[in-house]
């Protein structure tokens, strides 16, 4: 009787909450990256370049990393479900802005304050998601949800492709219809998920009394035995080795993985002579694949309760394509590894993200989350910066594809000294301790 209780009330969690944070993790990343197909035309109408550009791009993050923590913190204050709503709404009105750049100034500007918008929300939404699952099913939850980053390319690339390729509408470019069309449905989805989700289990009027009886209790446990093993208090979790080392492994890993998606089209484009609509769904592969590794690595992660090494292997694997891509003189092959890197890095995010909230609970949670995240928003500005740098001073992309694949290896290393190996304390018990 307790074990169906337990299946179908994570039934009924599953199916309210992860659906609506797909679509809203999807449409923030496309609203995040949508520039790199608008780059194909913006850069040329006024002349930017690729330094520039890459500098532009990743100058965002500069404004995510800089008002994350805070973000996180307002999370806790106002709650999960009026502060997602309202950064939600945010980007979408700044992302449209992007449309009305007229000069450099302007670009790096508005990619700045869309920056700000955009502080707390992968944070925010990791910290919804410990609230709701137990760590033994949150890598699953996590992959499911963060699967969007890949798929947000899969559908963006073709969209933003074909948008592109309508040339001149009602005045306006093709790449300015690109951030207005893409961002509309950012502020309507945001005032949806203001009334459609529910800040905790308590307030879950979904769920059945014995359902949320279960569920509060099991999450209960399971911050008890995360806080065993970390902490509970902010200021205990910014002083732990371990929220540096990760937020230190995902900067390598966020390099590699910013820098393909922002320049990806740009690299698929030199490699034959093809149209914007071939760009965009090449661009699309690698992305697709990455996803199904995401889901299916955090799903394999959770059954055998590991984690080190189901980050650490993926990782070794997205650094070997990064490098045969750049050895190889073939379009198509140079095409295949890079899909094999993706398959890599996105089979390593879903597990990432599972880690700190194996160690971290309450507000340290979402501090520590923001922390990691602001850690690593770096590596959004240091790739495509540094590719655009690199691109600059070599004849293609070859040597900026070394660069990505060494701080990979690099991420790589550092995943097998993880102290954390597993999850944290024993298998999940179905029953709630006011049965016993």
């Amino acid at each position: 009787m307790v074990q169906a209780v337990a299946v179908g009330t994570m039934r009924k969690v599953t199916l309210k909450i992860v659906p609506l944070l797909f679509v809203l993790w999807l449409v923030n990343f496309l609203d995040r990256v949508n520039v790199s197909f608008a780059a194909l035309d913006m850069t040329k109408t006024f002349h930017f370049t690729p330094e520039l550009y890459g500098f532009g791009a990743g100058i965002f993050f500069i404004g995510y990393i800089l008002f994350e923590i805070p973000s996180n913190l307002a999370l806790q204050r106002f709650g999960a479900r009026l502060w997602l709503a309202r950064i939600i709404v945010t980007w979408g009105i700044v992302s449209a802005l992007q449309a009305f750049v007229f000069n450099a100034t302007s670009f790096v500007a508005i990619r700045f304050l869309l920056g700000v918008a955009e502080a707390g929300f992968l944070p925010g939404v990791l910290y919804y998601l410990t609230r709701w699952f137990p760590a033994e099913q949150r890598a699953r939850a996590i992959g499911q949800v963060m699967s969007a980053n890949m798929i947000a390319v899969v559908v963006g690339a073709p969209l933003s492709a074909a948008i592109l390729s309508m040339g001149d509408v009602a005045g306006l470019a093709g790449w300015q219809w690109i951030f207005i069309l893409e961002a509309v449905p950012a502020v309507a989805l945001g005032v949806f998920a203001y009334f459609f989700l529910s800040d905790e289990p308590e307030h879950a009027k979904w769920l059945s009394a014995p359902e949320r009886e279960w569920l509060v209790d099991t999450m209960q446990r399971d911050r008890e035995a995360a806080a065993s093993l970390g902490t509970e208090k902010l200021g205990v979790a910014m002083r732990e080795p371990i929220v540096w080392l990760l937020g230190m492994l995902y900067l390598l890993v966020g390099t590699g993985f910013f820098g393909i998606t922002l320049w990806l089209p740009q690299i698929v484009k030199q490699m034959a002579a093809m149209s914007t609509i071939q760009v965009g769904m090449l661009s699309a592969l690698p992305f697709l694949l990455g996803a199904i590794a995401m889901v299916l690595n955090g799903r394999h992660s959770d059954r055998t309760r590991e984690r080190r090494w189901h980050l650490a292997i993926p990782l070794a694997v997205g650094s070997l394509g990064l490098l045969a891509s750049a050895l190889v003189h073939s379009a198509a092959l140079e095409l295949a590894f890079v899909c094999v890197a993706m398959v890599g890095i996105g089979a390593s995010l879903s597990v990432f993200w599972s880690i700190p909230s194996s160690f971290l609970t309450g507000r340290a949670a979402a501090g520590g989350l923001a922390l990691v995240n602001t850690i690593s928003g770096l590596s959004g500005f240091i790739g495509p910066y540094a590719i655009g740098w690199i691109r600059g001073h070599s004849p293609d992309f070859s040597n900026a594809l070394f660069f990505m694949a060494g701080s990979i290896a690099a991420a790589a290393v550092l995943a097998t000294i993880l102290p954390f190996p597993g999850v944290p304390g024993r298998k999940l018990d179905p029953t709630p301790h006011s049965a016993a």
